[in-house]
């Protein structure tokens, strides 16, 4: 079992070309390889897996098959902290006896597991080393498949293997500074959970004061479900100390106010170029 470090960004599939392009230009990358992945997400038909907070697929790279079970995990300063085991198989069929040794054991009917969606991309893999620190960049470039539907997928991912986590939310931060991102608590397991008619994530009307995290995961849900967000100023109170503090008020202050006056996630990317930018500022302040 390992523990997994991450921040996720989605952006726009021009700006994911020109995101690349900065990354590789960049005197701490080298550029890694470049791979189609197939991942097949599994659960049972009432969605166990999904309630436990668990994500388990098998992934194909070329003719290497890999078992992976995910935890949901936290969401800190910016990052994901996920509990991870992988397993290399021989075939693409699930193995459950490997799945005996995880917490899974005893929670779920494991002879209940079926196909649930699909997530298939290109992935570009990019290496940052920075001193004592060694960032992995995947930039993913594919769809989502589930339920009938797809998603279209374009996202930039920052995996810390070695040093200190405060390097992904500098290199998070600087690639926000070069092209529009969004900051996204959604994974691409959720994202599958959503579009099968597994998971169904609503925004709830809240007058009492949202955390960072909370405002952060209400924006990601917005942008997953296209659900409107009407926050009361109330409810954005907390967050005024952290924006002073991160010196974003100018920035924050439209912001909040669509947010008061009621629009959605992919309105507020279109409208504010730089929102992942404060998005990154408030979760590094909260």
């Amino acid at each position: 079992m390992a523990t997994e470090l991450e921040i996720k960004l989605t952006l726009s599939e021009p700006a994911q070309a020109k995101a690349l392009e900065w990354l590789l230009a960049r005197p701490e990358a080298s550029k890694g390889p470049c791979k189609a992945l197939i991942n097949r997400y599994y659960d049972t038909p009432n969605a166990a897996l999904n309630g436990a907070q668990a994500a388990l697929r098998v992934r194909q790279a070329g003719d290497r098959f890999i078992q992976t079970l995910k935890t949901r995990g936290e969401f800190v300063e910016g990052a994901h902290r996920r509990e991870e085991w992988e397993w290399e198989l021989s075939d693409p069929e699930l193995d459950l006896s490997l799945l005996e040794q995880t917490p899974l054991h005893g929670q779920v009917d494991l002879q209940a597991l079926e196909l649930a969606f699909e997530t298939n991309f290109q992935r570009q893999v990019v290496m940052l080393e920075s001193g004592a620190s060694v960032i992995e960049v995947a930039v993913d470039s594919g769809e989502i498949l589930g339920g009938g539907r797809s998603l279209p997928l374009h996202e930039v991912e920052f995996e810390l293997k070695a040093g200190e986590p405060g390097e992904l939310m500098y290199w998070a931060q600087a690639l926000a500074s070069e092209v529009p991102v969004f900051l996204n608590l959604v994974s691409k397991a959720e994202q599958g959970y959503f579009l099968a008619g597994i998971y169904h994530p609503d925004i709830t009307a809240c007058d009492e004061p949202l955390s960072v995290t909370d405002l952060l995961h209400t924006l990601s849900v917005s942008w997953l479900t296209g659900e409107p967000v009407k926050l009361p100023e109330s409810a954005l109170s907390a967050i005024a100390g952290v924006v002073e503090a991160s010196g974003s008020a100018s920035q924050w202050q439209p912001l909040s106010e669509q947010l008061q006056a009621g629009t959605t996630a992919s309105e507020l990317i279109r409208q504010f170029p730089h929102l992942g930018q404060l998005q990154l500022a408030l979760a590094l302040g909260r």
